[in-house]
């Protein structure tokens, strides 16, 4: 991640301004296509705004890096290609860490219990 910007406001709080801007503001002017895509822009920005805050990219990482992959990408191959039938445990604990952090991202509370 690149150096964070300085002062105040933060990318992240100017992506929830914008987010706010277009669910409120553009949305409440516009009706049918553009207050759909108004609404779209708003959950994207959202989603970035989620992204930039996230703490938990490092684990990911991590947990990569200690089975042996750079990234995703690496590591679906080997799993594609049978390299890690034998380290099955290791790999679904990195899978299901994978899945936690991309649902804390684009589903927030998703995985939450009532």
């Amino acid at each position: 991640m690149s150096a964070p910007m300085s002062g105040r406001p933060t990318a992240a709080e100017l992506v929830a301004a914008v987010a706010d801007f277009l669910d409120n503001d553009v949305r409440a002017a516009c009706d049918g296509q553009v207050g759909f895509h108004a609404r779209v822009a708003a959950n994207v920005l959202r989603t970035v705004e989620r992204e930039l805050l996230d703490r938990s990219a490092g684990r990911v990482r991590a947990a990569l890096e200690d089975l042996g992959f750079p990234d995703e990408a690496a590591l679906a191959q080997a799993i594609r290609s049978g390299r890690l039938d034998d380290r099955e445990a290791e790999v679904l604990e990195v899978l299901r860490l994978l899945v936690r952090h991309r649902l804390a991202i684009d589903h927030p509370g998703y995985d939450e219990t009532p």
